[in-house]
C-alpha cells in the first residue's frame, strides 16, 4: 500500500515498522478536518544545522517561485484555513517573501512565520519584519539551547548571542508582549540523541532564565524531539547513534498521541508545490495519501478519513507527550 511502508531503509532489530505498529494496536492514522496551511518556501538557509531533517544550508538554491507562490496564495483564498504557517529552510532569504506573506496574512485568522532569528536580524529582512508587524503575524523563532556550548554544538559559533539580541528587538518591537497581538514562541530541539525534557518544566525554565538573565519575554516554548530524517539522521549514524536513538522512540511510542498529531490536519506544500501531510513527509519524499499533486491540482482541503502516508520517522512524532 503506497506511503504505509516504512520510510527508513535500515530498521534497528526489534523495532516494528511504524505502519505494523499501528495495526497491532489496533490504530489507523487518517485525517481529520483540515485547519493548518504550512508552506515550505525552500530549503535555502544561512545556517547548516546538525538537526535540520531537510538538510537546509547555504549551498541549497531550492526556493519557491513567484508562479507557486501565486498557485499557494489562490488556494489559501478559494479554501478557508484557520491557520497559514510559513516555513523553510530560512523563509527570509526566499525572493519576494515579503510580499507573498503581505498576501497570505489576510487569508487565516492565524499566520505564523518560522524563523531562526538570525536570518531575520539581516537588514535585507527589514522590509519583511515590517509586514510582519503591520500584519500580526506570529514567530515562531528556533532557539535549541539557552547554553552556548549546546546551541553552539547544533548550529554554529556565535548563534546564541546573536539569537538573543534578536529576541530583544522583537520585544521591543512588541513581541511577546501580553496584549500586543504579537505572539512570540518558542521552539527548543534537543542538542544530541536524547528525548527533550517535559515542554511544561522547559516552559517555564527558558522564561524565568531569559527574563532574569537577558530581559526577554516570549508567549510559549514548544520542545520537540528529533527527527532521524536528514542531516540528523547522518549525524546519529555517523555517530553511532542511530539505532539506540530509533529504539528509544520506538520505546515511548504513545497510542494517545496520534489524537492531536499535527498531520491528521495539516496541509504541508514544498518550495515546488508538491503536497505532502506534513513537513517530514516532504522530507522524505512521501506525497500526500501516497498520491503525488501539486497545490494548484487540489479542488481542496483533503478530507476527513483520508489516508495519511506513514513512515519509521512517524515515531520521533508518537513518542512521550508527541510533536502537535
Amino acid at each position: 500500500m503506497p506511503g504505509s511502508a516504512a520510510a527508513c531503509t535500515v530498521r534497528p532489530d526489534g523495532v516494528a515498522p511504524f505502519a505494523r505498529n499501528l495495526e497491532a494496536h489496533g490504530l489507523a492514522l487518517v485525517r481529520d478536518a483540515a485547519l493548518t496551511l504550512q508552506v515550505n518556501v525552500g530549503l535555502l538557509c544561512n545556517l547548516a544545522c546538525r538537526h535540520c531533517h531537510l538538510e537546509a544550508g547555504p549551498a541549497r538554491t531550492e526556493v519557491m517561485s513567484p508562479d507557486t507562490m501565486r498557485q499557494v496564495a489562490e488556494h489559501a483564498r478559494t479554501h478557508a484555513y484557520a491557520a497559514i504557517d510559513v516555513t523553510g529552510g530560512a523563509p527570509e532569504l526566499v525572493p519576494g517573501i515579503a510580499g507573498f506573506m503581505a498576501r497570505l496574512a489576510p487569508l487565516a485568522k492565524r499566520t505564523m512565520f518560522r524563523t531562526n532569528l538570525l536570518a531575520l536580524a539581516r537588514e535585507e529582512s527589514r522590509e519583511l519584519l515590517e509586514v510582519l508587524v503591520e500584519n500580526q503575524v506570529a514567530l515562531v523563532a528556533s532557539l535549541p539551547s539557552l547554553a552556548a556550548s549546546q546551541a553552539e554544538a547544533q548550529r554554529g559559533k556565535g548563534v546564541l548571542d546573536h539569537s538573543l539580541a534578536m529576541l530583544r528587538r522583537l520585544n521591543d518591537l512588541g513581541y511577546g508582549a501580553e496584549g500586543s497581538g504579537l505572539d512570540l514562541d518558542l521552539v527548543s530541539n534537543p542538542t544530541g540523541a536524547f528525548l527533550p525534557p517535559g515542554q511544561e518544566a522547559a516552559e517555564r525554565r527558558f522564561k524565568a532564565d531569559l527574563a532574569r538573565r537577558h530581559g526577554i519575554a516570549f508567549n510559549r516554548l514548544y520542545v520537540f524531539a528529533n527527527v532521524p530524517l536528514g542531516r540528523y539522521r547522518k549525524w546519529l549514524e555517523a555517530s553511532g547513534n542511530y539505532e539506540g536513538y530509533v529504539r528509544r522512540l520506538a520505546d515511548a511510542f504513545n497510542p494517545c498521541t496520534l489524537a492531536g498529531l499535527m498531520c491528521r490536519t495539516l496541509v504541508s506544500v514544498g518550495w515546488d508545490g508538491q503536497v505532502y501531510d506534513c513537513d517530514f513527509n516532504q522530507a522524505e519524499g512521501l506525497p500526500m495519501g501516497g498520491v503525488p499533486r501539486r497545490i494548484h491540482e487540489l479542488d481542496g482541503p483533503p478530507a476527513a478519513g483520508a489516508r495519511i502516508a506513514v513512515g519509521d520517522h512517524c515515531y520521533a512524532c508518537t513518542a512521550g507527550a508527541g510533536f502537535t
